[in-house]
């Protein structure tokens, strides 16, 4: 695993680390194994709300925003390519010194063959699926990097950025359950893991609405959605969608529910919301939910819902509404 190759690294490398200043540790996740590093002089770049609090639990200090200077920056390779070539270019503008790790799932040894032809790469470290490299370049070599892991505007004047959950387009699940949303919702609408805020902004098209929490782990992806949602009736919410409860019951929830956590597929975290949602509704709400049509979410629905029915999709879809929420299912 990336932690494992990573330690082992630093440990073929004594000399590498600095004596002094602070490390940067960027694109980090829960898990992630730096016992190799100064803990008082890391500065970990997080941007999912679960890996930040898992990360302060362990007493490391997780911070929103690149250092502007640092000593050496660590780089972990995502799976997204222009978010990866983002922090490259955020870590070479701010250490110039680099260390990257990452999985061949995750495009480390196509990023390995780019950054050779602009910067000056050390022997990759092969272990567990993956390489781990040193790179010392220029903040110039990457600036092409930078500016593609900036805003972009997609249809429909939306704003996103590299590495949010669809980032290049409207997602067509999203699409579809948009357009089955009923005519009058409720007055308090939960958009659970509301990504850049294409649902809420349908939801606000319907007639009643309120309030709108719009509830979103990705840090990055929620700060996408207050410039894409001027509205007042909506409050952001950066927090764990499967743990974050309203003030008040919700009249409804919508959402397109992630089925990955980080590199791993999880299909359980989908069931993960829809039992978070029956708790949150008041129990005349209602669930109104899109899911791909081979994930087998209908017996997690049957568990937390008296009433379930699927309305509508598609041979790649399913959007379902359901009511009658239980808060004892489990």
């Amino acid at each position: 695993m990336s932690a494992t190759r990573l330690s082992l690294f630093l440990e073929d490398h004594p000399g590498l680390l600095p004596e002094s200043g602070e490390i940067a540790v960027m694109g980090a996740v829960s898990g992630l194994d730096l016992s190799g590093l100064p803990a008082n002089r890391l500065r970990i770049v997080a941007r999912m709300k679960p890996d930040v609090d898992h990360l302060e639990a362990s007493g490391l200090s997780v911070v929103a925003d690149v250092p502007q200077e640092a000593a050496l920056a660590i780089v972990i390779v995502p799976r997204a390519k222009p978010e990866a070539r983002a922090l490259v270019a955020a870590a070479m503008a701010c250490a110039g010194e680099v260390i990257v790790d990452g999985q061949k799932t995750d495009g480390i040894e196509s990023l390995f063959r780019e950054m050779r032809q602009r910067c000056a790469c050390g022997e990759a470290y092969s272990k567990a699926h993956g390489k781990t490299f040193l790179a010392r370049g220029t903040p110039e070599a990457f600036a092409d990097w930078a500016q593609a892991g900036g805003p972009r505007v997609i249809e429909g004047g939306f704003s996103t950025r590299a590495g949010v959950f669809s980032a290049d387009g409207i997602d067509p699940a999203s699409r579809l359950l948009a357009a089955a949303l009923p005519e009058r919702p409720g007055a308090h609408v939960v958009d659970l893991g509301g990504g850049w805020g294409y649902l809420a902004a349908a939801i606000l098209e319907r007639g009643g609405v309120e309030q709108v929490d719009l509830v979103e782990a990705d840090r990055v992806a929620l700060d996408c959605a207050r410039e894409n949602l001027s509205d007042g009736r909506v409050r952001f919410h950066w927090a764990d969608a499967t743990r974050w409860m309203p003030e008040t019951r919700a009249d409804a929830v919508v959402m397109n529910p992630p089925f990955h956590a980080g590199r791993k597929g999880q299909p359980e975290l989908g069931a993960r919301f829809i039992a978070q949602s029956a708790r949150m509704l008041a129990p005349g709400g209602r669930l109104w939910m899109v899911a791909n049509r081979h994930l087998p979410y209908e017996k997690a629905l049957r568990t937390h819902f008296r009433e379930v029915a699927e309305i509508g999709g598609d041979t790649r879809f399913k959007v379902f509404c359901a009511s009658g929420p239980s808060r004892t299912g489990g």
